[in-house]
């Protein structure tokens, strides 16, 4: 070291990331010591960088700072492939409309980016036919990540354990869910579950297929009741004499956020009527299926109208704002004096359909909604829609 003069500042760093195998000896300048000894100090630590001031002949040299490269890292960020991948900024979007893995190639850091954030939408369940409820929507799961900025859905989690996934170098597998199938005759099928299997496993329920008329059956009896789901199905009806609503005694809708999850998943869907006090006399008609963000329509007296389809939800997960999850409507019918039932108003659930026409509308494909339900046999309920899967991440800054 150079002879002490109170308040010299003499720095050294490991340029090559060698100390650890060519170890740095600091040697004293006569009767200067090294923090007030006077023994020579060894560096061997890869990377190490130390800074020491001359304070007076006590001390001698002291040590104001030490630290290693890692300690004031560079930004790095999250690489992945799979999916068809777009850039909205400095984001990178993975969008999965069919099976696949998310295959993370570098993990990043916290001052670049090291989660991610995702929405997991499963398929829609099917309309039924003979005045059958509308499909329920797929589950909607969405979590934003805080390195995110984008405007998520009012359903998003954004805080706690699942507000954004982290990630690690691996291969994370994406199952996407089809919409559950309409019918032409009997009660229609439920969506199939869409699933990432991240760090935690995120996975959405499929919607719930509805109920249909069954002048034989029990009001709240399996063939008439809509399935639970995500959100639920619509329910059917049974016997003329169902009471009118709001005094049937027990409901016939699906339930949804089934299993539960937080923040909720879906909502129920439509009870379904078969009153004699409908005009036109004695109508039919399927309730709603649910929707993201809201539960279906139950049908409206006079004129008959049946359920409509459960609201969607909206986010600009992809870069622009679309909506997602919406419940079906119900089929009603015979006749052009119903009104026929609307599809949820965010648009992704079909509209129910009323004998001979209109038909009952699909759920749009890979936004997750429900299938419209169908009118008077011989009308099928229509298709619920698949589901989808988006992952969001910074990529550059």
């Amino acid at each position: 070291l150079p002879a002490g003069v109170a308040g010299a500042v003499v720095a050294i760093k490991d340029y090559a990331g060698t100390f650890d195998t060519n170890a740095v000896t600091l040697v004293q300048n006569g009767s200067d010591k090294i923090g007030g000894s006077t023994v020579n100090a060894t560096l061997d630590t890869e990377g190490i960088a130390v800074t020491l001031v001359f304070i007076d002949s006590t001390q001698g040299w002291l040590v104001t700072d030490s630290g290693l490269q890692d300690e004031a890292p560079t930004s790095q960020y999250v690489t992945a492939t799979g999916g068809t991948i777009t850039c909205s900024g400095d984001y990178r979007i993975h969008t999965f409309t069919g099976p696949g893995a998310l295959c993370v190639s570098a993990a990043g850091n916290p001052s670049g980016s090291n989660t991610v954030s995702y929405m997991v939408i499963a398929g829609g369940g099917g309309g039924a036919s003979n005045r059958g409820g509308g499909g329920g929507a797929g589950g909607f799961r969405e979590g934003k990540s805080p390195q995110d900025s984008y405007t998520s859905s009012p359903l998003a989690c954004t805080s706690g354990s699942n507000n954004g996934l982290p990630v690690a170098i691996a291969a994370y597998p994406v199952t996407v869910g089809g919409g559950g199938a309409g019918v032409a005759s009997g009660r229609s099928a439920d969506g199939s579950v869409s699933t990432f299997a991240g760090t935690t496993t995120i996975t959405s329920t499929g919607g719930g297929g509805s109920g249909r008329f069954n002048s034989g059956a029990a009001y709240d009896s399996p063939t008439v009741r809509g399935n639970p789901g995500g959100s639920g199905g619509g329910g059917g009806n049974g016997p003329s004499s169902t009471p009118s609503l709001p005094s049937v005694p027990t409901d016939n809708k699906g339930v949804g956020n089934t299993p539960t999850v937080s923040p909720s998943q879906g909502n129920p869907g439509g009870r379904g009527l078969h009153s004699p006090s409908y005009t036109p006399t004695g109508a039919v008609a399927g309730g709603g299926g649910g929707g993201a963000g809201g539960a279906g329509g139950e049908p409206v007296l006079n004129p008959g109208t049946a359920g409509g389809g459960g609201v969607g939800t909206p986010t600009e997960i992809t870069g622009s704002a679309v909506s997602y999850a919406g419940g079906a409507g119900g089929g009603i019918g015979p006749g052009t004096g119903f009104t026929v039932p609307s599809g949820s108003p965010c648009g992704t659930g079909g509209a129910g359909g009323r004998y001979p026409s209109p038909g009952s509308v699909a759920g749009t494909t890979n936004r997750g909604g429900g299938g419209g339900g169908g009118g008077h046999q011989p009308q099928a309920g229509a298709n619920g829609g698949s589901g989808i899967i988006v992952i969001r991440y910074k990529f550059q800054n």
